[in-house]
């Protein structure tokens, strides 16, 4: 399982903008409103072939100075709850606040690894101005960084791989892992108990687990797989217009660590931009995925329905539609087994292989049927396909000019892909290679 690294400081020292730079997206999410945006907290970053998940920890309203006080006290433990190392940016123009005394002394208290990053220190005087930071006693360093034109963030990022602990394999059970993941209320826990309440007994913990993730060996209706649960239910903040971003953040340790995730919602309420979030992060770490339409038994029914709300998700899913959706209701224990069933057959999706002559065979012909728009008068063309051996699926595509294939050229030859081979609820990665 990767590292999370989280990016802690007050508003307005450069967090997103880090943030930006290290995952290398280039949103325009660094505006001055205080809501989280659905990409604005999660991302992958790569150093030197060293993967790690990045949470910006950015985006709280303030009132008054001691909401505040309370609100980022609030968010620093959360990040050094969720994640293994902290980046504390400060501003090295503004010099240290009371505010960054108070998130420093939060940080001194705990056992995870902490990273000062003097941020906005465009030339050498300002460079050297960021020395005032040591006086916060925490880690060897501090590291003066510009995150606008990306000085010295090499050094700061060889420095937090390099300190990356291998986190030892847990007893690897070659069995699918699967999570259940949603926002608050939607019923996880309810959904949970009843798949364990038939018969308790059939319940092993396995040692050995992080201390973030309960992963539960679950042997019953001829299913035989590890359930990945979240430790402890925290208590909620009181900020209810952070819940979203608690909550999702709280669910990123269950998703890395699981193969397939079973996204629940709630009827009533349907897919809303939380659930969208957290379909995201799926999406990002290329996890299996099932929808369950829980609280069925609460909406007043008509003729269509439950069509209708199906093509509603779906609509809003898009363009990752291939995804099964299952209407259940946890309390009265209606469709519980098929869920299980689908996150099943989902995993095999995941991990299936397909020959490279049936791939060949089927997509040449696609290709054939179909091709690629030539590009300033030159004809792309494409020669052999073959599926990499990843831990979910990569169809690699050889061809003369890679650059000019179309985005919707790739879902058009990734449809091909599912309509003939079942890789239902699982994101495929198209790469183009010049042959």
């Amino acid at each position: 399982m990767g590292n999370i690294v989280a990016i802690v400081g007050r508003p307005n020292v450069g967090k997103s903008t880090l943030f930006n730079r290290l995952t290398g997206t280039r949103k325009a999410i660094v505006n001055e409103t205080s809501g989280v945006t659905r990409d604005r907290n999660y991302g992958k970053a790569d150093w030197n072939g060293t993967e790690f998940s990045l949470i910006d920890t950015g985006g709280f309203s303030i009132n008054s100075d001691d909401i505040f006080e309370d609100e980022i006290r609030k968010q620093v433990m959360l990040a050094i709850d969720e994640s293994d190392a902290i980046l504390f940016v400060v501003d090295v123009k503004h010099g240290i606040t009371d505010f960054d005394e108070a998130v420093a002394k939060i940080l001194r208290r705990s056992k995870k690894k902490v990273y000062v990053v003097a941020n906005k220190a465009d030339n050498s005087e300002l460079m050297y101005a960021a020395n005032e930071f040591y006086s916060f006693g925490i880690g060897d360093m501090v590291y003066a960084i510009s995150s606008v034109n990306g000085s010295g963030t090499g050094d700061m990022l060889d420095a937090l791989v390099g300190d990356f602990i291998e986190k030892p394999e847990e007893e690897e059970l070659d069995l699918p892992r699967i999570a259940f993941v949603g926002r608050p209320n939607v019923g996880k826990s309810s959904t949970v108990n009843a798949l364990l309440g038939v018969d308790r007994n059939i319940v092993t913990d396995i040692a050995g687990t992080t201390r973030d993730s309960i992963h539960t060996r679950f042997q019953g209706f001829g299913h035989d797989f590890i359930m990945v649960d979240t430790a402890g239910v925290r208590k909620k903040p009181k900020v209810s217009e952070d819940l979203e971003f608690y909550s999702v953040m709280r669910s990123i340790r269950s998703i890395e660590s699981a193969d397939v995730c079973v996204l629940i919602l709630d009827a009533v309420r349907g897919l809303e931009a939380q659930d969208l979030a957290i379909l995201d992060i799926m999406m990002k770490n290329r996890k299996g995925c099932v929808i369950m339409v829980n609280k069925w038994d609460l909406v007043k029914k008509e003729t269509n329905t439950m069509k209708e709300f199906e093509a509603e998700i779906r609509n809003k899913m898009a363009p990752f539609t291939d995804v099964p959706l299952i209407f259940t209701s946890a309390v009265e224990k209606v469709r519980l087994i098929k869920v299980l069933e689908s996150a099943v057959q989902v995993y095999e999706n995941r991990v299936r292989r397909i020959k490279t002559s049936e791939l060949n065979k089927v997509m040449l012909k696609a290709i054939e049927h179909y091709r690629p728009a030539a590009v300033k008068g030159k004809f792309i063309q494409i020669k052999f396909v073959s599926q990499l051996p990843t831990y979910a699926p990569t169809f690699v595509f050889y061809c003369n000019l890679p650059q000019y294939i179309q985005d919707s050229y790739r879902r058009y030859l990734e449809n091909q892909i599912r309509d003939n081979w079942n890789f239902a609820g699982v994101p495929i990665q198209i790469l183009m290679r010049k042959k």
